[in-house]
């Protein structure tokens, strides 16, 4: 297949010259699924955790945008409890900004930018968006303990040190617990009715739960 060498190409180049606060490795030995986890940025309420994303490469790629999702829950309004994507660099034109030329490193730096601007003009989660743009210290506190239940990963190294340990395997699926479940939210009927746990240390308890 055509892309293969391309594919090759691209991991290489991410192997030798990462993006800062961004790894990417190909998932056993298949080159057309990747794992890449992405620090949340200095200054933004995902600050402290790693966020792991999967990128699946259709048959013609790059001709066609890779399929990303997020496999760590994150609360943001472009990035919904499935962890699905809304990113133009992600769709087709006319409606996306996919173009051949563009490749992993442009997908995961557009992701960490995303993560540090959040469009809520675009959004997957209404509420989540209303709360980012009338509510934002509302939105943080949110944010910061989702990443907090989620993405801290409960390992004392830095941060850096873990996402440059490439080829890490990945653990079993963690259980999703939904944005409608801090305290707060107002469910904008996008995603599954909330946990009847109330309040935040009670998630803490039962995050664990598959």
């Amino acid at each position: 297949m055509q892309r293969l060498p391309r594919v090759k190409k691209e991991l290489q180049m991410l192997l030798e010259s990462p993006p800062h606060g961004i790894s990417c490795y190909p998932v056993s030995d298949n080159i057309t699924q990747f794992e890449a986890k992405i620090l949340g940025g200095e200054g933004t309420p995902y600050f402290g955790g790693v966020f792991k994303v999967q990128i699946d490469l259709p048959e013609r790629y790059p001709f066609e945008p890779p399929k990303v999702q997020f496999l760590t829950p994150i609360y943001h309004p472009n990035v919904d409890n499935a962890g699905r994507i809304c990113l133009d660099t992600l769709k087709m034109p006319p409606k996306g900004a996919w173009k051949p030329c563009m490749n992993l490193m442009t997908v995961l730096t557009s992701l960490q930018l995303l993560m540090a601007q959040p469009n809520p003009d675009d959004a997957l989660m209404a509420d989540v968006a209303t709360e980012f743009k009338h509510s934002p210290e509302l939105f943080r506190q949110k944010a910061v303990q989702f990443t907090a239940l989620h993405a801290n990963q409960g390992v004392v190294q830095p941060l850096q040190q873990q996402v440059s340990v490439a080829g890490t395997a990945s653990s079993g699926n963690s259980a999703f617990l939904h944005h409608s479940q801090l305290p707060g939210s107002v469910s904008s009927g996008k995603r599954p009715p909330p946990s009847s746990s109330p309040a935040l240390s009670d998630l803490t308890n039962k995050k664990m739960k598959t």
